[in-house]
């Protein structure tokens, strides 16, 4: 017993320190990241926005995309978007000629037109386009599943 007295006088009644930990938990680190993951599977569906608008069938290729144009949208009903923007339809040529004065006339514009739409809407739309100075002007459309002959 003797011995058991001297051998805790002498380290004083402290205890050991633990070495460092040389290893990394990564439970943690796992569980930040899963959680991550669902929130992005959650919120990515819910980024893409828009007007759904029923585009035309045609044969063309595609444009290069050198640069994010200016999107315009012509829906179904009736209503235009410029970007996220919607507007009322004597509202987009002033709306148009700002944009052109704040950007200038090289952006290129793409029209957006439901296919139900009657063709007066769409060419009174373009006009306005052009009346504002955009000259690199495009309509969207959905490419046909196979290209059909032309007699």
């Amino acid at each position: 017993m003797a011995m058991g007295m001297a051998g805790g006088a002498a380290s004083g009644g402290r205890r050991r320190r633990r070495a460092p930990m040389s290893e990394i938990n990564v439970t943690p680190m796992v569980d930040v990241m899963l959680v991550l993951l669902i929130i992005f599977m959650v919120a990515a569906p819910l980024l893409v926005t828009g007007t759904a608008v029923d585009l035309p069938e045609t044969s063309a290729k595609a444009l290069p995309a050198d640069e994010e144009p200016l999107a315009i949208t012509l829906a179904r009903d009736g209503t235009r978007q410029i970007g996220e923007e919607a507007l009322a339809p004597d509202a987009v040529a002033a709306r148009l000629a700002a944009i052109r004065a704040a950007r200038g006339g090289g952006v290129r514009v793409v029209i957006r037109a439901d296919a139900a739409i009657p063709y007066g809407e769409v060419a009174s739309l373009l006009a306005d386009v052009t009346q504002a100075g955009f000259t690199r002007v495009a309509l969207v459309n959905r490419p046909r599943a196979e290209p059909r002959d032309r007699p």
